[in-house]
C-alpha cells in the first residue's frame, strides 16, 4: 500500500505544471510527440494506437494519467517488458508527459466485433461476473475507466487475459490494493469469460 501511494505521489508530481506552468516562449519549443510516437511507437502499436499484435495493448482512447503511471513503472524497471523498458530507460520526466499526452490524444476506435458474431451464452455470463465482482465500481459500466483507471473496453481479449493472470500472481505489479483485492476473490478459471466480455462490451 506505501508503494502504491509512493507511485501516485510521484506520478501527481510530474503531471503537475505541465504544460499550464511553463514559461510561453518554452511551450512553443514544446518536441513534437505526435511525430516522436509515430516513429517510436507506432511500428508495435500501430499509428492510430492499435496494432495486429496479439499481445500488445490498444492504446486508443487511453487515459493520459494512467498511460503516464505505465511508462513511469516501466522506467522505474517495476513493470516487465524488455521493449517497454529499454524504451522507457532513456524517457525524461518531459518525454513521459509528452508520450502519455499524445497517447490520452488518440480517439477511442469502434470494436472490432460485430454483434451478430458474438456468444451471446458467453456475454451473458461475462456480465454476470462482471457484476459480481464490481468491475464497473473502478472502470464504469461501459469500461471506459478514467484518470488512473485504464479504458478496458475494445481491449484486445488475449491481452485483457494476460493482465488478470499476471495482476492476480504479481507477475504485473498494481499500484494500489483495489485490483489486488479483487482479484484474490476471483478463480482464474473466471478470467476467459471475463476477458471475452470486457473485449466486446462495445458490440453488445
Amino acid at each position: 500500500m506505501k508503494a502504491g501511494r509512493q507511485v501516485i505521489s510521484i506520478i501527481a508530481c510530474l503531471c503537475a505544471a505541465w504544460p499550464a506552468l511553463m514559461p510561453a516562449h518554452a511551450q512553443t519549443s514544446l518536441p513534437d510527440y505526435a511525430s516522436r510516437f509515430r516513429a517510436e511507437c507506432a511500428a508495435c502499436h500501430g499509428e492510430n494506437g492499435s496494432s495486429d499484435l496479439p499481445d500488445v495493448p490498444v492504446l486508443a482512447g487511453q487515459h493520459s494519467l494512467y498511460a503516464i503511471t505505465q511508462l513511469f513503472l516501466f522506467r522505474e524497471q517495476r513493470r516487465k517488458n524488455s521493449s517497454m523498458q529499454a524504451l522507457a530507460a532513456r524517457m525524461s520526466d518531459d518525454d513521459l508527459r509528452g508520450f502519455s499526452d499524445q497517447i490520452g490524444k488518440l480517439p477511442a476506435l469502434p470494436s472490432n466485433s460485430k454483434s451478430n458474431t458474438l456468444d451471446a451464452e458467453r456475454m451473458q455470463q461475462g456480465e454476470k461476473l462482471s457484476n459480481q465482482y464490481k468491475c464497473s465500481f473502478c472502470h464504469g459500466a461501459d469500461m471506459a475507466g478514467g484518470q488512473q483507471v485504464p479504458r478496458l473496453a475494445g481491449q484486445k481479449q488475449n491481452y485483457l487475459l494476460n493482465s488478470l493472470q499476471y495482476l492476480k500472481t504479481g507477475i504485473r505489479p498494481a499500484y494500489t490494493r483495489a485490483m489486488t483485492e479483487t482479484l484474490a476473490q476471483v478463480p482464474v478459471e473466471d478470467f476467459d469469460l471475463l476477458a471475452y466480455y470486457i473485449a466486446n462490451i462495445g458490440a453488445k
